[in-house]
């Protein structure tokens, strides 16, 4: 990559993160209570997000993804790091500085009936972030612009969010957070809790709205199929740390970290030639405990490909790889030899594929 080249691609990154840590505190005693510990769910995270693509966040249950995308809001505070939006230092905004800053970045929550008020109709519900910003206008002309932007008739604004489908109720969710025009939008798992027949219409209209109104995402996301549809770039966390980032068709023709090569290996391929014929890798053990992560690699407990030495008490940060793009990186200290297969996964972790079947003698006859 040239050094103009380098200029532009930081000149059109919208959101920043480095080295951003949010640590929960525990807490013991019941007279005087003190601090014995802290849940470390994202810890020194460094992650771009360029202005008008779409970032594909991905991990396990409890790996830190939502963590980290609240913390980016301020929604949670981080402990650590800095989060800079647009050329702005969003943690050393404080009261109506970070109240205005807040029109730029927007969520879509996971659970729409959850986020939505069940006392007030869908008017209420797109209206309010509207007068909260002083923005003026028809707000009910707005709100029936909202409507049909995300695909639902005008007379939806009298009706409450108990009166619509899953669905629905997301499109709602969307048309809240792009009622005040923001730049970024962080989608918590957007379609997890819908029917796989309406996750692909609200993936279309994630893309439609993008395509209209210039907005930026990041879609927090453990269905890997889903993200791959949406995302430009994804990033793959695992423990409160990414381990691997790189463009989506990159990162899923070649995935570098053995953890992604494990999730990889799990989505199934709609070929039943392909499906019989290709190895995949086992995990064992659960996720451990964020409260007391394990030292050096945080993946090496489950790693099938772990080494004696550097992986119990060297951390890696992500890096590029030779032969790969400079926006393919990698946490591993052994991509390249795992990638050459001067190094082989353990054999408990392996599952073969089956052998041919016999032919039917039947058949033949």
């Amino acid at each position: 990559m040239t050094e103009q080249t380098s200029a532009s691609s930081a000149e059109d990154v919208l959101l920043s993160v480095r080295g951003v840590e949010v640590h929960f505190p525990i807490r013991s005693g019941v007279l005087v209570e003190r601090q014995v510990g802290a849940v470390k769910a994202v810890d020194g995270v460094d992650l771009d997000i360029p202005r008008g693509a779409t970032v594909g966040l991905v991990g396990e249950s409890g790996c830190g993804k939502s963590t980290l995308g609240r913390a980016i809001l301020r929604l949670v505070e981080p402990t650590a790091g800095t989060v800079t939006f647009d050329g702005t230092d969003l943690g050393s905004l404080a009261g109506e500085e970070l109240r205005r800053m807040r029109r730029q970045l927007q969520m879509v929550f996971q659970d729409p009936m959850a986020s939505l008020d069940p006392r007030q109709n869908v008017q209420s519900v797109l209206s309010e972030p509207l007068r909260a910003h002083g923005v003026g206008g028809d707000h009910t002309a707005r709100v029936r612009e909202l409507l049909d932007l995300v695909g639902l008739p005008a007379s939806a604004a009298n009706r409450y969010p108990h009166e619509f489908s899953g669905g629905q109720r997301q499109r709602i969710g969307i048309a809240r957070a792009i009622a005040l025009e923001p730049q970024l939008i962080v989608a918590d798992e957007p379609v997890s809790a819908l029917d796989v027949s309406i996750q692909a219409q609200v993936v279309n209209l994630l893309e439609e709205l993008q395509d209209r109104l210039g907005l930026t995402y990041l879609v927090i996301a453990h269905d890997l199929a889903v993200v791959r549809h949406i995302a430009d770039v994804v990033a793959v966390m695992y423990l409160g740390g990414l381990v691997e980032q790189a463009p989506s068709d990159d990162l899923y023709a070649t995935p570098l970290h053995p953890y992604t090569k494990a999730l990889m290996s799990a989505v199934p391929i709609p070929d039943p030639a392909v499906e019989d014929t290709r190895q995949r890798i086992l995990l064992q053990g659960d996720l451990p405990s964020p409260a007391d992560p394990p030292p050096g690699c945080r993946f090496h407990t489950r790693c099938p490909f772990r080494q004696p030495t550097r992986c119990d008490d060297e951390r890696p940060a992500l890096r590029t790889v030779e032969g790969h793009p400079q926006a393919h990186r990698v946490a591993c200290h052994w991509a390249e030899d795992i990638e050459a297969g001067r190094i082989q996964p353990a054999a408990s972790a392996v599952i073969e594929p089956d052998p041919a079947p016999d032919p039917d003698p039947a058949a033949t006859t």
